[in-house]
């Protein structure tokens, strides 16, 4: 786990599972895979495989780990909705959410369908849980869009858009039970270039709709240059945390030696 995430919306990233596979326009230049084999073959390394998907259940337990409550971004380096993982480990996952409830959650996906039918059956538990936040990701109008509807379909308690990268002109969006709109420009080599009028439409669409916005970043080859300001300043709105208090250590402790003793037993 990541207590000090670069990614300007969340303070630390945790990754139960490693590894995806490419499904829209919005995955052609994943951070994460590029990163990832960097360190294909390289020994002990925790991306010794690559991109592979993969499950780390040594991982669960992480959140009890961290001292102070923060904004948990979920699987960074994968995709929990993934087709191959099996739902009971997302219910794990779900699991550890639901107990550490002083963090607040950022679950993200590009598998929304699948994402819609769990929160309808078996994740339907944790649907309601408003320190837990359901996510889709959203890169254009033909792949990005639908996502949303499926979103919208699902009981959630905050349902928030990735909007990025943004690829082209979103047109009309329907708002309807969104709680929150990141908006981001791709960055790094080959980085596909994002109109500012794209940008301010979706800004003005939320403001229109009561939806919080966060504008993340230009993008760009050198994406530090380009900066994330809009129109002379910054945006940097989002859903109220979690208000739980954190739990004691010696409860801390208990939760992360129940996961490890689950663990050891299917080992």
């Amino acid at each position: 786990m990541s207590d000090n995430s670069k990614i300007e919306w969340t303070d630390a990233t945790w990754n139960p599972v490693r590894g995806c596979t490419k499904i829209s326009p919005g995955c052609k230049h994943c951070y994460a895979a590029t990163f990832a084999e960097r360190f294909r073959g390289v020994k002990d390394h925790p991306y010794e495989q690559g991109f592979d998907l993969r499950l780390v259940p040594e991982k669960l337990a992480e959140p009890f780990r961290l001292t102070k409550p923060r904004r948990i971004f979920v699987n960074s380096m994968s995709d929990l909705f993934h087709a191959d993982i099996e739902t009971d480990y997302i219910l794990r996952v779900a699991e550890v959410m639901r107990v550490a409830n002083w963090h607040t959650y950022q679950v993200l996906t590009k598998r929304s369908e699948r994402l819609r039918d769990l929160l309808r059956d078996e994740l339907s538990e944790f649907a309601d849980q408003a320190h837990i936040w359901w996510g889709v990701s959203v890169e254009n109008r033909k792949h990005g869009l639908p996502r949303i509807d499926h979103l919208r379909d699902a009981p959630a308690a905050v349902r928030f858009l990735s909007v990025e990268p943004l690829l082209e002109d979103l047109g009309a969006i329907d708002l309807t039970g969104i709680s929150w709109v990141i908006v981001g420009g791709e960055s790094g080599h080959g980085a596909r270039p994002m109109n500012e009028a794209w940008v301010r439409s979706i800004r003005d669409q939320c403001e229109a709709a009561g939806v919080e916005f966060f504008f993340k970043q230009w993008g760009g080859v050198k994406k530090a240059e380009a900066g994330r300001t809009l129109d002379g300043r910054t945006h940097d709105a989002a859903p109220s945390a979690s208000p739980h208090p954190i739990a004691d250590r010696a409860s801390r402790a208990a939760q992360i030696q129940r996961f490890e003793l689950q663990l050891a037993a299917t080992q």
